[in-house]
């Protein structure tokens, strides 16, 4: 053992402060954990209940909260194993637990921090997987159907991603596939996934797909602001290290998702006429999404471009292809998650193809891997597409496995419980689900000029002259 004596107290190894492990790195990732864990409780769980119809507010932000903690039991007992622990199959870890001190006091596979910082990590990313796949069944699943969804879903269709892109035994991180911090993993496989599940479950009714107005924007505001500045520990945290490349990488995140943001709403103003507040959050999430994949493999102009890329490119599908196109029409996607995560996320591996710069890349993987533009600059073109070819193969892979997984997990559970809820409670809504609701005085969100609705169920009354006498 090395001799320690001269070195302040406060840095000398002990029992609970072992050689291999670096104060400063663990702090650091156990912040970042916290931070991506407050983009999900209470981030999205407020930009969900603000965004939806009042009636559904409750429903919305519990579909959130009890995926985030179902997460958490499954992780520990069997999810991080599956994802990181030792190889079954090149896409798959070996079912085991992350419950003993054994496991958790020793040295994680990367990083300078134990193995109990790295499943907390590690789990807040599971977790705001599912909270996002709730964004697409919203205002007509089952909430019983959900309790079954998360847990079968983790275990069939995350791990598999995880191992697969993230774990160093994985056969597309062997290969060489770029995804810094989840543009595959999490955002595409939670727009996919979302979008298959949100065909599986069915429409809202025909009334609230046509009106679905915010019952709270700024409640939505606050969501999304927590989720925005989460993305510090999201994007920052995956060095696994307080150093450099964490700073380069959370520079990057907030200057692709200002940009993002003010090109939507640029693009919302020029064709619309109006500055929209929806608009811009959707931006904003878009532009963080993009990102994700890139966040320290890239320069800070790169990040530039991606942000104008990420606040257009998801735009027009959005606002153009969408209502185009009869099977985006018919599936009723309530939050847009297919938009905003997965053309994000897909835009964002490929565009990482294409600027990853060498030398950062070198910091991140400790190996050189090469993006496309710099593959012409260097006069290896053949590796750029190759990367690029790779990124692409990331996707297919991760498009494929969720509309797989998730198909038959939700046709498996509509034999147990009904995905959907009856006419009736979707008529309903939280106080159907759950005996409760979010606010009694307001109405569902529209503009209430004469201020003629009841404090129950958004109930229109009659005027002043019918007082009592409702208006069917």
């Amino acid at each position: 053992m090395a001799n320690f004596t001269s070195l302040p107290t406060n840095l000398i190894p002990d029992e609970a402060n072992p050689e291999w492990m670096s104060k400063a790195d663990n702090a650091w990732q156990l912040v970042a954990a916290t931070l991506v864990g407050m983009q999900s409780v209470p981030g999205l769980i407020i930009l969900y209940g603000g965004a939806v119809k009042k009636k559904w507010a409750v429903n919305s932000a519990f579909m959130a909260l009890y995926a985030f903690a179902c997460v958490l039991v499954c992780w520990v007992c069997w999810g991080y194993e599956l994802s990181f622990g030792e190889k079954l199959v090149p896409i798959w870890g070996k079912v085991d637990v992350a419950l003993s001190q054994h496991v958790l006091l020793e040295k994680a596979f990367a990083g300078k921090f134990p193995n109990a910082t790295m499943v907390y990590f590690q789990f807040v990313f599971a977790a705001i997987t599912l909270v996002l796949i709730a964004g697409a069944v919203l205002g007509r699943m089952n909430f019983y159907a959900w309790m079954l969804f998360v847990p079968l879903w983790l275990t069939f269709s995350y791990t598999i991603g995880a191992f697969t892109i993230w774990c160093p035994d994985g056969w597309l991180a062997k290969a060489g596939l770029m995804d810094y911090s989840g543009g595959y993993v999490i955002h595409l496989s939670s727009g996919v996934a979302g979008f298959t599940a949100a065909y599986w479950v069915g429409p809202r009714l025909t009334k609230d797909r046509e009106r679905f107005p915010p019952n709270n924007i700024l409640l939505m505001l606050a969501g999304a602001g927590l989720l925005w500045m989460g993305w510090t520990g999201f994007n920052g945290g995956d060095p696994y290290a307080a150093n450099i490349d964490a700073s380069l990488a959370v520079i990057n995140t907030h200057v692709c998702a200002a940009t993002s943001l003010l090109t939507w709403l640029v693009l919302d103003i020029i064709f619309f006429g109006k500055a929209s507040v929806i608009g811009a959050v959707q931006g904003m999430i878009t532009g963080l999404v993009c990102i994700t994949p890139a966040a320290g493999l890239v320069h800070c102009w790169a990040a530039i471009i991606m942000g104008i890329c990420s606040g257009s490119i998801p735009w027009f599908t959005m606002m153009v292809v969408h209502k185009k196109s009869e099977l985006l029409q018919k599936v009723d996607d309530t939050m847009a998650v297919f938009h905003t995560h997965a053309v994000a996320g897909t835009l964002g591996g490929l565009l990482t193809g294409c600027f990853a710069n060498p030398k950062l890349c070198k910091l991140f993987y400790g190996k050189q891997f090469v993006g496309l533009f710099y593959g012409f600059e260097m006069g290896q073109a053949h590796t750029g597409f190759k990367q690029l070819g790779l990124q692409i193969v990331g996707v297919l892979f991760i498009v494929v496995v969720n509309i797989i997984t998730t198909s038959l997990i939700c046709i498996l559970i509509n034999f147990i419980v009904p995905l959907r809820m009856t006419e009736e409670d979707m008529e309903i809504g939280d106080e159907a689900a759950h005996g409760e609701e979010a606010y009694a005085i307001w109405g569902q969100g529209d503009r209430n000029e004469n201020s003629r609705f009841s404090t129950y169920n958004d109930v229109e009354i009659g005027s002043s002259k019918n007082k009592g006498h409702l208006e069917m």
